[in-house]
């Protein structure tokens, strides 16, 4: 539970002796720098324009590049990426050193690294390394093995980025590529398949997807220990945010693409989403919630359209399981720290300190 502390608490907390007044003036400059030290930004109206404004920009570029490849060919719009690079640059650098605005700054680093794909596509065809009629828009669209050097540029400028600035938005592109690239490299994969599309290449699909989602995960968790380990002040900001959100999802998709094959096996992909729920309260990661919450209500979906199709008493009992669950709604708005705590207390201690680091 974070509790807001200001000066005028310290000095009444003085004036009633619970501490010494120089003490309480040396606490309140210790919260100044720890707070200018790690900033934490909070949500405000202002941010949404710096999202808004930063995912425009960003999607204002892409139809560009869709609109002018065939006007322009490529060595045009390799001068434009490049500029428009630059100008990421130089407005991220601008946000953080002189207007030290955080979130706005983070939406300039994801614009940044947002160029990467694009000035390796135009790239490709000036150097010659891919002919062909294929439009920067299919990358967004088509899986093909053949994006993968686009996607290895963008995981390295990100790194960049995030090695040069440290903003936590910058994470999102680099989540959602490393989402393209577990396709892609189902794609190269898949090419010894009987066919893209068929039974084997689409289970061999799911499970890549599966084990992707599992590493990025992984890579997540790792990200929020490594950023709170020794560290002497606390750091609030969330680099694994998005890597857990795009993790989950891909995880997720992959599973449920899975055909079990059997009654047991569907049971199990229910157990599997439970278990998503209690990672979620572990862990206090709400998208682990969401998408086990999904999960089960399509094997609920399933028991009721296939299993019992025809059954008033399932009916019944499925009607009185959905007011149930608006009950166990209210039981965990309730109870939800208390089973955070609980779950929690099975996590490695560094981790447990890593989380409530984050949750403050």
């Amino acid at each position: 539970m974070r509790i807001a502390v200001g000066k005028s608490q310290l000095e009444e907390a003085a004036a009633a002796g619970v501490l010494p007044a120089a003490q309480a003036e040396a606490l309140w400059q210790w919260l100044l720098a720890h707070e200018s030290a790690s900033p934490v930004a909070r949500f405000k109206m202002a941010h949404l324009l710096y999202y808004f404004g930063g995912l425009i920009a960003i999607g204002a570029i892409s139809i560009f590049i869709t609109i002018a490849w065939d006007a322009m060919g490529a060595w045009p719009l390799l001068v434009f990426g490049i500029g428009v690079a630059i100008l990421a640059w130089a407005l991220t650098r601008r946000f953080v050193e002189v207007h030290r605005q955080p979130v706005a700054a983070g939406t300039m680093a994801a614009l940044l690294v947002a160029t990467a794909p694009m000035i390796v596509f135009a790239l490709q065809h000036v150097s010659g390394a891919w002919s062909g009629d294929q439009s920067y828009r299919d990358y967004h669209y088509w899986i093909d093995w053949r994006w993968l050097m686009m996607e290895f540029a963008t995981l390295a400028a990100g790194a960049v980025v995030l090695w040069r600035f440290r903003l936590p938005f910058a994470m999102l592109p680099i989540a959602v590529t490393l989402w393209y690239l577990s396709m892609d490299v189902a794609a190269f994969l898949a090419q010894d398949q009987e066919g893209w599309f068929s039974e084997a290449g689409w289970k061999l699909r799911a499970t890549i997807s599966m084990l992707f989602g599992v590493g990025m995960v992984g890579i997540a968790l790792w990200i929020e220990l490594r950023q709170h380990a020794g560290q002497g002040r606390l750091d609030r900001r969330d680099f694994a945010f998005w890597l857990y959100v795009v993790g989950v999802l891909t995880f997720w998709g992959g599973l449920s693409s899975q055909d079990s094959g059997s009654e047991f096996g569907k049971l199990v992909y229910c157990a599997i989403n439970v278990g998503l729920i209690l990672i979620g309260a572990a862990l206090a990661r709400r998208v682990f919630v969401v998408f086990g919450a999904f999960g089960v209500i399509g094997y609920l979906g399933y028991l009721s359209y296939q299993v019992f199709e025809d059954s008033l008493l399932f009916t019944l009992v499925l009607g009185g399981l959905g007011i149930a669950l608006v009950y166990a709604g209210l039981w965990w708005s309730r109870h939800e720290s208390k089973l955070h705590a609980e779950l929690s207390a099975l996590l490695p201690a560094a981790l447990r300190r890593a989380i409530a680091a984050r949750e403050g």
